[in-house]
C-alpha cells in the first residue's frame, strides 16, 4: 500500500482479532453445524439483534466487566455500544416483543477490549453460540435440559468426549454462604467476583484482593474458603444440607433444594458423570439469579503451578503494553468453553415485567483452538468439500484433453449434488490433475480415456490407495451408470466425519 503522510501504512488486523480462511473455516463451520445441529434437535428457533446496542442497554448489566464494552461515537444522537453478549439483546429482545416463552438460539459475533492471547481463543471479536429458554416452567426443568444441551455438543465435537468438565454451582447458595460468612450485602457481588478466580489464581491471591482491595475483614474471607473449597458431585449437595448454618439461611436453603432436585433430573439424561458441584465457581455478571455452570477443559487453567511464577509473570504484563497479546504467557489459559446460568429477572429491567430465564453460551474461538490442536494427522481438514476430481488421460500430439467430455461429466454430476471439480486447463497434464486432487483432498477421482468413453466406459479411482491394492488403478464402470456408481462410494463413506479424511 506504499506511505500514508509521513509514516508507513501497515497492512494487518486490529488487536485482537484475525482473519480466517482454508481448513480453519472448515473446522469452525464443523463446530458450527454441529452445535446448530443439537440446538435445532431440542426445538431451537434462531433470532438475529443488531451488532450494536444503545448504551444504556447494556450499562449495569456486568459487573466489573462493563469496563470491556467498546462504546461507539455519537453519529447521530444515539450513544450505543457493540455488544458484549448475545444475553442481554436477548433479554431486550424478549422485553421490546412481549415475549412470553420462546426457545431460542443464536449464532453471531461478540466484542470486549480484553486482553487478547490470540492462539487460546481470547480474542476482542469472537462468535458466541447461544441457546436460551425463557418462560415459565416447572422448576429445574428447563436448566436440566440446557445441561444435556452443553453434554451433547461437546460428546458430538471431535476429540471433546470424556474430556470436559460441567462445572455447577447456584448463586443463592453463594449468596447464602456469604451471609453466613459475614460479607455485607453492599460488597456480595464485588467478593462474588474475586471468587470467580480462583480457577486461575492461588487463594492467597484472592484473599489479599479480598481483604486489601475490597476491605473485607480477614476473618471473613478466611471462612469464604473454608466453604469455596468444596466440590464434587451430589454429595456436595447432601454435605451442605446437613450443615445447620447452611440450611437455616433461606437462602442457601432454597439452591440447595434446586440443586438437589437439578442433580435428580441430570441422573435421568446421563449428565451427572460429568457434572462437578463446585463451590468456588461464582460466575462474575451481575445478572445470575440461580443456578450458574460452565466447561471447562484441558488447557482452560493457566499452565503455570506455582503462585510465585503466576505473580512474575502478572507483574511483568502490568508494566508492558496492555493490549499486547498474551498468548505465551503461563498465567493465561483458554479459559472456560461455555457458560451460562438462570437469569429470572433481566428481562424485567427493560419491561417491569420479569420472565424466567436460562441459557448457555458456547465460545466457539475458544473450542476451535483446542480442537484444532487436539486433531491427529489422520483427522487432517480437507479445504473443500469436493468429492470427486474428473481427469483427462491422455498424451501425445493427438490428445485433446477432453475439456468437453470432462464438462459434461461435471454437469451431470452437479445435476445429481454431487460435488465435483475438474482442473481449468486446456489439454491438462495427468500429474498435474492428480497433484490438484491431492492437495484437495479430494477422496474419488473419475478418469476419462478416449477408448473408455467410445466403448461407453469411465474409470473411478478411491485415492490415496496403498501400492498393491486389488482397486489402486481404479474400476471402470458404465457412463450410463455413473452418478448411480459415484452415489454408491460416496453413501458407503457416510460414516467418516464430515470433511475429514
Amino acid at each position: 500500500m506504499g506511505k500514508e503522510g509521513k509514516g508507513n501504512f501497515q497492512l494487518k488486523t486490529p488487536k485482537g482479532t484475525r482473519d480466517w480462511s482454508g481448513t480453519d473455516v472448515v473446522l469452525r463451520e464443523q463446530i458450527f453445524t454441529t452445535i446448530t445441529n443439537v440446538f435445532k434437535r431440542h426445538g431451537g428457533v434462531t433470532i438475529d439483534t443488531p451488532v450494536f446496542e444503545l448504551k444504556d442497554t447494556l450499562t449495569g448489566k456486568y459487573g466489573e466487566d462493563s469496563k470491556l464494552i467498546y462504546d461507539l461515537a455519537d453519529q447521530g444522537g444515539e450513544i450505543c455500544s457493540l455488544r458484549y453478549d448475545l444475553t442481554v439483546p436477548f433479554a431486550r429482545f424478549c422485553a421490546q416483543n412481549a415475549v412470553q416463552n420462546i426457545k431460542r438460539y443464536h449464532i453471531a459475533k461478540v466484542y470486549r477490549r480484553d486482553q487478547p492471547a490470540m492462539t487460546k481463543g481470547r480474542m476482542r471479536e469472537f462468535y458466541q453460540c447461544d441457546f436460551d429458554i425463557a418462560g415459565q416452567f416447572d422448576p429445574m426443568l428447563p436448566d436440566a435440559e440446557i445441561l444435556r444441551i452443553v453434554k451433547e455438543v461437546f460428546e458430538e465435537l471431535p476429540e471433546w468426549k470424556g474430556k470436559f468438565t460441567i462445572k455447577i454451582n447456584h448463586r443463592k447458595i453463594l449468596d447464602g454462604i456469604f451471609q453466613i460468612c459475614g460479607v455485607p450485602e453492599d460488597k456480595i457481588r464485588t467478593i462474588s467476583s474475586a471468587v470467580d478466580k480462583l480457577d486461575k489464581s492461588p487463594w492467597e491471591e484472592v484473599r489479599r484482593e479480598m481483604v486489601e482491595d475490597k476491605g473485607l475483614a480477614p476473618e471473613v474471607a478466611d471462612k469464604i474458603w473454608t466453604y469455596a473449597q468444596l466440590k464434587g458431585g451430589k454429595d456436595v449437595v447432601e454435605k451442605l444440607q446437613a450443615m445447620p448454618e447452611v440450611v437455616a439461611n433461606e437462602s442457601a436453603k432454597q439452591g440447595l433444594e434446586n440443586m438437589a432436585l437439578l442433580c435428580d433430573y441430570l441422573e435421568i439424561f446421563d449428565v451427572m458423570p460429568a457434572l462437578s458441584v463446585d463451590m468456588s465457581l461464582a460466575r462474575g455478571l451481575d445478572y445470575y439469579t440461580g443456578v450458574i455452570y460452565e466447561v471447562v477443559t484441558e488447557g482452560s487453567a493457566p499452565s503455570a503451578s506455582t503462585k510465585d511464577v503466576a505473580k512474575k509473570e502478572k507483574k511483568q504484563k502490568k508494566s508492558a503494553d496492555p493490549d499486547e497479546d498474551r498468548s505465551n504467557d503461563p498465567t493465561i489459559g483458554v479459559g472456560s468453553v461455555a457458560a451460562g446460568g438462570r437469569y429470572d429477572e433481566l428481562v424485567g429491567m427493560f419491561s417491569g415485567k420479569p420472565i424466567p430465564c436460562v441459557g448457555i453460551s458456547f465460545g466457539v474461538d475458544r473450542i476451535f483452538s483446542i480442537t484444532k490442536a487436539r486433531l491427529s494427522e489422520s483427522q487432517a481438514l480437507r479445504p473443500t468439500e469436493v468429492d470427486v476430481f474428473i481427469m483427462a488421460f491422455g498424451g501425445g500430439k493427438e490428445f485433446t484433453g477432453m475439456l468437453p467430455e470432462r464438462m459434461a461429466v461435471a454437469k451431470q454430476l452437479w445435476d445429481a449434488g454431487i460435488k465435483a471439480e475438474y482442473l481449468w486447463k486446456t489439454k491438462p497434464k495427468l500429474q498435474n490433475q492428480f497433484k490438484a486432487a491431492e492437495n484437495g483432498k479430494v477422496p474419488w477421482a473419475i478418469i476419462l480415456g478416449e477408448d473408455e468413453l467410445k466403448a461407453g466406459k469411465i474409470k473411478v479411482k478411491e485415492m490415496g490407495l496403498p501400492d498393491g491394492h486389488p482397486e489402486k488403478d481404479g474400476v471402470v464402470v458404465e457412463k450410463a451408470k455413473l452418478v448411480e456408481e459415484i452415489q454408491a462410494r460416496l453413501s458407503g463413506k457416510a460414516s467418516l466425519p464430515d470433511r475429514t479424511v
